[in-house]
Protein backbone atom coordinates (compact mmCIF):
# COMPACT_ATOMS: atom_id res chain seq x y z
CA UNK A 1 0.00 0.00 0.00
CA UNK A 2 1.57 3.40 -1.23
CA UNK A 3 1.37 6.29 0.74
CA UNK A 4 0.03 9.89 0.94
CA UNK A 5 1.63 13.12 0.81
CA UNK A 6 -0.25 16.76 2.01
CA UNK A 7 2.17 19.21 -0.39
CA UNK A 8 1.25 22.72 0.42
CA UNK A 9 1.67 26.08 -2.32
CA UNK A 10 4.17 28.69 -1.98
CA UNK A 11 3.57 32.48 -2.68
CA UNK A 12 2.97 33.51 -6.36
CA UNK A 13 -0.69 31.60 -6.98
CA UNK A 14 -2.66 33.83 -4.76
CA UNK A 15 -5.78 35.25 -6.52
CA UNK A 16 -8.68 37.28 -5.47
CA UNK A 17 -11.49 35.08 -4.64
CA UNK A 18 -9.54 32.17 -3.27
CA UNK A 19 -11.42 29.37 -1.04
CA UNK A 20 -14.25 31.46 -1.39
CA UNK A 21 -16.58 28.27 -3.28
CA UNK A 22 -15.37 26.12 -0.20
CA UNK A 23 -15.82 28.59 2.34
CA UNK A 24 -19.55 28.62 0.82
CA UNK A 25 -19.60 24.90 0.44
CA UNK A 26 -18.26 23.96 4.07
CA UNK A 27 -18.37 25.21 7.55
CA UNK A 28 -15.22 23.91 8.33
CA UNK A 29 -13.44 26.48 5.90
CA UNK A 30 -15.22 29.28 6.43
CA UNK A 31 -14.48 28.89 10.09
CA UNK A 32 -10.92 29.46 8.87
CA UNK A 33 -11.34 32.50 6.99
CA UNK A 34 -13.25 34.09 10.15
CA UNK A 35 -10.47 32.58 12.58
CA UNK A 36 -7.60 34.38 10.54
CA UNK A 37 -9.63 37.66 10.43
CA UNK A 38 -9.39 37.76 14.32
CA UNK A 39 -6.12 36.47 15.12
CA UNK A 40 -4.77 39.18 12.47
CA UNK A 41 -7.07 42.35 13.56
CA UNK A 42 -8.63 43.09 10.37
CA UNK A 43 -10.94 41.53 7.82
CA UNK A 44 -8.93 39.03 5.16
CA UNK A 45 -11.65 37.40 4.57
CA UNK A 46 -12.98 40.43 2.74
CA UNK A 47 -9.34 40.90 1.82
CA UNK A 48 -9.27 37.42 -0.16
CA UNK A 49 -13.01 37.04 -1.42
CA UNK A 50 -13.50 41.03 -2.48
CA UNK A 51 -9.93 42.46 -3.02
CA UNK A 52 -7.80 43.26 -6.08
CA UNK A 53 -4.92 41.31 -7.35
CA UNK A 54 -2.46 44.56 -6.68
CA UNK A 55 -2.95 44.02 -2.82
CA UNK A 56 -2.85 40.40 -2.83
CA UNK A 57 0.32 41.03 -4.57
CA UNK A 58 1.84 42.82 -1.50
CA UNK A 59 4.14 40.95 0.09
CA UNK A 60 2.80 40.99 3.54
CA UNK A 61 -0.58 40.55 2.31
CA UNK A 62 0.26 37.32 0.20
CA UNK A 63 1.56 35.00 2.74
CA UNK A 64 -1.35 34.99 5.32
CA UNK A 65 -3.94 34.93 2.37
CA UNK A 66 -2.04 31.76 0.94
CA UNK A 67 -1.56 30.24 4.57
CA UNK A 68 -5.02 31.05 5.42
CA UNK A 69 -7.18 29.47 1.90
CA UNK A 70 -4.79 26.18 2.09
CA UNK A 71 -5.99 25.40 5.81
CA UNK A 72 -9.19 26.24 4.55
CA UNK A 73 -8.68 23.34 2.12
CA UNK A 74 -7.26 21.20 4.09
CA UNK A 75 -9.90 21.44 6.81
CA UNK A 76 -12.02 19.97 4.41
CA UNK A 77 -10.11 17.41 3.40
CA UNK A 78 -9.90 16.37 6.66
CA UNK A 79 -13.41 16.27 7.47
CA UNK A 80 -14.01 13.96 4.30
CA UNK A 81 -11.26 11.41 6.38
CA UNK A 82 -8.46 12.07 4.19
CA UNK A 83 -5.18 11.75 6.05
CA UNK A 84 -1.26 12.30 5.12
CA UNK A 85 1.50 9.86 5.93
CA UNK A 86 4.23 13.05 5.61
CA UNK A 87 3.33 16.74 4.84
CA UNK A 88 5.08 19.01 3.24
CA UNK A 89 5.44 22.80 1.61
CA UNK A 90 7.49 25.48 -0.79
CA UNK A 91 9.04 27.98 1.09
CA UNK A 92 5.54 29.97 3.30
CA UNK A 93 3.99 26.43 2.55
CA UNK A 94 6.29 25.35 5.16
CA UNK A 95 4.04 26.83 7.37
CA UNK A 96 0.49 25.07 6.20
CA UNK A 97 2.41 21.69 6.66
CA UNK A 98 3.14 22.41 10.02
CA UNK A 99 -0.76 23.66 10.70
CA UNK A 100 -1.28 20.27 9.32
CA UNK A 101 0.99 18.09 11.26
CA UNK A 102 -0.31 19.60 14.53
CA UNK A 103 3.18 21.51 15.67
CA UNK A 104 1.93 24.83 14.96
CA UNK A 105 -1.49 26.22 15.79
CA UNK A 106 -3.10 28.04 13.05
CA UNK A 107 -3.60 31.58 14.51
CA UNK A 108 0.24 31.75 15.59
CA UNK A 109 0.78 30.63 11.85
CA UNK A 110 -0.71 32.95 10.21
CA UNK A 111 0.60 36.29 12.45
CA UNK A 112 3.72 35.06 11.99
CA UNK A 113 3.66 34.63 8.01
CA UNK A 114 2.68 38.48 8.08
CA UNK A 115 5.56 39.47 10.26
CA UNK A 116 7.29 37.21 8.02
CA UNK A 117 6.09 38.91 4.67
CA UNK A 118 6.82 42.01 6.26
CA UNK A 119 10.33 41.59 7.45
CA UNK A 120 11.20 40.36 4.13
CA UNK A 121 10.05 43.09 2.58
CA UNK A 122 11.63 45.68 4.66
CA UNK A 123 14.84 43.95 4.95
CA UNK A 124 15.80 44.46 1.11
CA UNK A 125 14.59 48.02 -0.89
CA UNK A 126 12.56 47.53 -4.09
CA UNK A 127 15.05 47.47 -6.78
CA UNK A 128 18.56 46.07 -5.08
CA UNK A 129 17.56 42.91 -4.89
CA UNK A 130 16.02 39.82 -8.13
CA UNK A 131 15.30 36.85 -8.77
CA UNK A 132 15.32 34.90 -11.65
CA UNK A 133 14.40 31.11 -13.23
CA UNK A 134 17.29 29.29 -15.28
CA UNK A 135 15.96 26.82 -17.35
CA UNK A 136 17.60 24.05 -18.54
CA UNK A 137 20.25 23.32 -16.55
CA UNK A 138 20.92 21.09 -13.82
CA UNK A 139 21.48 21.74 -9.73
CA UNK A 140 25.34 21.73 -10.04
CA UNK A 141 25.43 23.86 -13.71
CA UNK A 142 23.37 26.49 -11.75
CA UNK A 143 25.38 26.35 -8.28
CA UNK A 144 28.45 27.47 -10.62
CA UNK A 145 26.88 30.28 -12.74
CA UNK A 146 25.65 31.66 -9.15
CA UNK A 147 29.48 31.13 -7.98
CA UNK A 148 30.90 32.98 -10.75
CA UNK A 149 28.18 36.07 -10.70
CA UNK A 150 29.07 36.12 -6.60
CA UNK A 151 32.12 38.09 -8.09
CA UNK A 152 29.66 41.10 -8.88
CA UNK A 153 27.91 40.77 -5.71
CA UNK A 154 25.57 37.94 -3.62
CA UNK A 155 23.91 35.74 -6.07
CA UNK A 156 22.74 31.87 -4.86
CA UNK A 157 20.58 28.79 -5.95
CA UNK A 158 17.33 30.09 -3.96
CA UNK A 159 14.85 27.42 -5.11
CA UNK A 160 15.92 23.74 -6.76
CA UNK A 161 11.68 23.07 -8.00
CA UNK A 162 12.39 20.65 -10.25
CA UNK A 163 14.92 18.80 -13.07
CA UNK A 164 15.71 22.09 -15.75
CA UNK A 165 13.93 25.08 -13.55
CA UNK A 166 16.25 26.58 -10.18
CA UNK A 167 15.54 30.07 -9.55
CA UNK A 168 18.41 32.17 -8.29
CA UNK A 169 18.16 35.17 -5.65
CA UNK A 170 20.28 38.26 -4.86
CA UNK A 171 21.67 41.95 -6.03
CA UNK A 172 20.22 42.86 -9.23
CA UNK A 173 23.42 43.24 -10.33
CA UNK A 174 24.84 39.46 -9.83
CA UNK A 175 21.26 38.28 -10.77
CA UNK A 176 21.74 39.72 -14.13
CA UNK A 177 25.04 38.06 -13.97
CA UNK A 178 24.21 35.24 -13.22
CA UNK A 179 21.65 34.86 -16.03
CA UNK A 180 23.82 35.68 -18.77
CA UNK A 181 26.83 32.97 -17.34
CA UNK A 182 23.98 30.63 -17.25
CA UNK A 183 22.74 31.30 -21.02
CA UNK A 184 26.26 31.29 -21.78
CA UNK A 185 26.27 27.46 -20.17
CA UNK A 186 23.69 26.38 -22.01
CA UNK A 187 20.50 27.18 -20.62
CA UNK A 188 17.26 27.33 -22.54
CA UNK A 189 16.27 30.56 -20.93
CA UNK A 190 16.75 32.94 -17.94
CA UNK A 191 13.74 34.86 -16.94
CA UNK A 192 13.70 37.35 -14.33
CA UNK A 193 10.66 37.02 -12.05
CA UNK A 194 8.30 39.58 -11.06
CA UNK A 195 9.15 39.39 -7.29
CA UNK A 196 9.37 42.13 -4.44
CA UNK A 197 12.16 41.15 -2.70
CA UNK A 198 15.38 38.47 -3.51
CA UNK A 199 13.75 35.49 -1.32
CA UNK A 200 15.81 32.74 -0.08
CA UNK A 201 19.16 34.05 -0.10
CA UNK A 202 22.28 35.92 2.44
CA UNK A 203 20.41 39.09 1.71
CA UNK A 204 17.20 38.34 4.18
CA UNK A 205 19.51 36.96 6.73
CA UNK A 206 18.34 40.07 8.65
CA UNK A 207 14.44 38.94 8.18
CA UNK A 208 15.11 36.17 9.70
CA UNK A 209 16.80 37.56 13.03
CA UNK A 210 13.81 39.84 13.55
CA UNK A 211 11.37 36.49 12.72
CA UNK A 212 13.15 34.44 15.21
CA UNK A 213 12.19 36.98 18.14
CA UNK A 214 8.56 36.85 17.02
CA UNK A 215 8.70 33.22 17.22
CA UNK A 216 10.15 33.43 20.90
CA UNK A 217 6.60 34.24 21.72
CA UNK A 218 4.84 31.34 19.82
CA UNK A 219 4.30 27.23 20.97
CA UNK A 220 5.23 24.61 18.89
CA UNK A 221 3.87 21.31 19.64
CA UNK A 222 4.79 17.74 18.75
CA UNK A 223 4.23 16.68 15.05
CA UNK A 224 1.46 13.85 14.52
CA UNK A 225 2.78 13.55 11.01
CA UNK A 226 6.13 13.55 10.01
CA UNK A 227 7.28 16.79 8.04
CA UNK A 228 9.81 17.70 5.24
CA UNK A 229 11.71 20.88 5.86
CA UNK A 230 13.03 22.99 2.22
CA UNK A 231 16.17 23.62 4.77
CA UNK A 232 17.69 20.09 4.52
CA UNK A 233 15.22 18.25 2.21
CA UNK A 234 14.81 15.56 5.23
CA UNK A 235 12.88 14.92 8.34
CA UNK A 236 12.66 17.28 11.30
CA UNK A 237 13.80 14.83 13.55
CA UNK A 238 11.75 16.95 16.68
CA UNK A 239 10.03 20.03 17.54
CA UNK A 240 12.91 21.41 19.33
CA UNK A 241 14.67 21.74 15.45
CA UNK A 242 11.28 23.72 13.98
CA UNK A 243 12.22 27.37 15.05
CA UNK A 244 15.81 27.02 13.95
CA UNK A 245 15.08 25.81 10.45
CA UNK A 246 11.81 28.25 10.21
CA UNK A 247 14.18 31.06 11.09
CA UNK A 248 17.05 29.49 8.49
CA UNK A 249 14.60 29.07 5.45
CA UNK A 250 14.06 32.91 5.03
CA UNK A 251 17.93 33.17 3.83
CA UNK A 252 18.29 29.22 2.74
CA UNK A 253 17.71 27.47 -0.32
CA UNK A 254 14.73 25.94 -0.73
CA UNK A 255 15.15 22.11 -1.86
CA UNK A 256 11.61 21.34 -2.74
CA UNK A 257 13.11 18.40 -5.25
CA UNK A 258 15.11 17.00 -2.92
CA UNK A 259 12.43 16.82 -0.26
CA UNK A 260 10.00 15.32 -3.04
CA UNK A 261 12.72 12.36 -4.08
CA UNK A 262 12.96 11.97 -0.01
CA UNK A 263 9.51 10.72 -0.08
CA UNK A 264 9.12 9.22 -3.43
CA UNK A 265 12.27 6.74 -1.94
CA UNK A 266 10.23 6.32 1.44
CA UNK A 267 6.92 4.88 -0.74
CA UNK A 268 4.90 8.12 -1.49
CA UNK A 269 2.92 7.20 -4.65
CA UNK A 270 0.17 10.03 -3.89
CA UNK A 271 1.08 13.36 -3.48
CA UNK A 272 -2.30 16.21 -2.93
CA UNK A 273 -1.52 19.46 -3.66
CA UNK A 274 -3.63 21.82 -1.39
CA UNK A 275 -3.63 25.78 -1.81
CA UNK A 276 -3.97 27.91 -4.74
CA UNK A 277 -2.58 27.10 -8.05
CA UNK A 278 -1.02 23.42 -9.68
CA UNK A 279 2.53 24.51 -9.31
CA UNK A 280 3.70 21.94 -7.33
CA UNK A 281 1.86 19.39 -9.59
CA UNK A 282 4.19 20.93 -12.64
CA UNK A 283 7.13 20.47 -10.63
CA UNK A 284 6.07 16.69 -9.94
CA UNK A 285 5.29 15.73 -13.56
CA UNK A 286 9.39 16.27 -13.78
CA UNK A 287 10.22 14.94 -10.60
CA UNK A 288 8.73 11.92 -11.17
CA UNK A 289 5.67 11.48 -14.18
CA UNK A 290 4.68 7.84 -12.02
CA UNK A 291 3.53 9.30 -8.98
CA UNK A 292 -0.29 10.40 -8.96
CA UNK A 293 -0.71 14.06 -8.29
CA UNK A 294 -3.99 15.59 -7.26
CA UNK A 295 -4.80 18.94 -6.21
CA UNK A 296 -7.28 20.81 -4.12
CA UNK A 297 -8.24 24.64 -4.21
CA UNK A 298 -12.39 24.98 -5.30
CA UNK A 299 -15.28 22.49 -5.50
CA UNK A 300 -13.98 20.36 -8.44
CA UNK A 301 -10.57 19.97 -7.81
CA UNK A 302 -11.80 18.81 -4.50
CA UNK A 303 -14.59 16.66 -6.28
CA UNK A 304 -11.92 14.99 -8.92
CA UNK A 305 -9.50 14.40 -5.80
CA UNK A 306 -11.99 13.07 -3.92
CA UNK A 307 -12.96 10.64 -6.84
CA UNK A 308 -9.44 9.87 -7.37
CA UNK A 309 -8.94 8.52 -3.76
CA UNK A 310 -12.11 6.77 -3.98
CA UNK A 311 -14.14 8.80 -1.62
CA UNK A 312 -17.82 8.77 -2.30
CA UNK A 313 -19.77 11.52 -0.27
Amino acid sequence: MGKTAFIFAGQGSQAPGMGKELAENFECANAVFDEASEALGFDIKDMIFNGDQETLMITENTQPTIVTMSVAALRVLQEKGVKPDVVAGLSLGEYTAHVAAGSLKFADAVKLVRKRGKYMQEEVPVGVGAMAAILGLTAAEVREAAEKASQVGVCTGANFNCPGQIVVSGEAAAVEKCCEIAKEMGAKRAVKLAVSAPFHCALLTGAGEKLAKEMENVEVYDMDVPVITNVTGDYIKDKGEIKQLLKDQVSNSVLWEDSIRRMLADGVDTFIEIGPGKALSGFMKKIDRGAVCYNVEDMASLEKTLAGLGITE
